[in-house]
């Protein structure tokens, strides 16, 4: 992996509710390199999704320092990409429109071949002049991506995004975001409930606690690429996150790998 990408430092956030301040994330720290992919995951609420859009900018912090390339994040900004597990298409605009947005700055003809080489790259190519509503959740979640990616952020944060799909479809969207990843060497994080994703996409996944989200451990996914669902190696890593999730819930695991 390349230099360090992203570091977050005592990192804490609070929410209120009821007239009473909630602790949310409390003392999360965090180093992720360039080219990394990394899976996070934890009960519900317990604060993975606010910890992705603090790192989008989409949210501010009561304490700690959240930094991209020695600047400190506090807005959004093209430099980090975020796709979330609703398309978020724009209904009233084609997928080509949808990708141009935010590319203004350039002349038509750099604008049309950033978008041609986007749709080739989520293999929508045959696509750019339809609507939102006339795709199928798996090719709109594939739009989303690209346009994404079209400004080609340092950053790619990925909410759930396979969350709402069928198992086949969300298959065969994991092969696409790896060859995407692999392509581009853009540096991903994503937020999963899903613990089987997190160990076939990630190079490291950061296990959080139930609120307030704290990091319990992170795992290194030590498998390579190409990775087989039913081996041995594959069901050890997802035992070793699960066993967190029991612990929450003070129950065990009734099988040994």
């Amino acid at each position: 992996m390349g230099e360090q990408k992203l570091t977050i430092e005592h990192l804490n956030k609070n929410f209120e509710v009821d007239g009473k301040s909630v602790n949310i994330l409390n003392d999360i720290n965090l180093n992720i390199n360039e080219g990394e992919f990394v899976a996070i995951v934890g009960h519900s609420g317990c604060g993975k999704s606010t910890l992705l859009k603090i790192i989008a900018g989409l949210l501010d912090y009561e304490e700690g320092s959240v930094i991209l390339d020695n600047k400190k994040i506090t807005k959004p900004d093209i430099d980090r990409g975020m796709v979330f597990q609703e398309h978020r298409l724009f209904p009233w605009l084609t997928i080509k429109e949808n990708l141009a947005i935010g590319l203004d700055q350039l002349d038509k003809k750099e604008k049309e071949e950033i978008i041609s080489d986007h749709l080739k790259l989520v293999d929508l190519e045959d696509f750019g002049n339809v609507y939102p509503h006339q795709l199928s959740g798996g090719m709109s979640q594939r739009a989303a991506i690209a346009r994404a990616l079209v400004n080609a952020p340092k950053v790619l944060l990925l909410d759930e995004p396979f969350g709402a799909l069928d198992a086949l479809t969300k298959i065969t969207l994991q092969d696409e975001i790896l060859k995407i990843w692999e392509k581009e060497k853009t540096t991903m994080i994503m937020v999963t409930h899903d613990i089987e994703e997190a160990v076939y996409l990630a190079d490291r996944i950061v296990v959080m606690s139930a609120r307030p989200g704290r990091i319990k451990e992170i795992v290194n996914v030590n498998l390579g690429r190409s990775r087989d669902r039913g081996s041995v190696d594959f069901a050890r890593i997802k035992k070793r996150i699960l066993v967190h999730f029991f612990e929450d819930k003070s129950l065990t695991l009734e099988y040994n790998i």
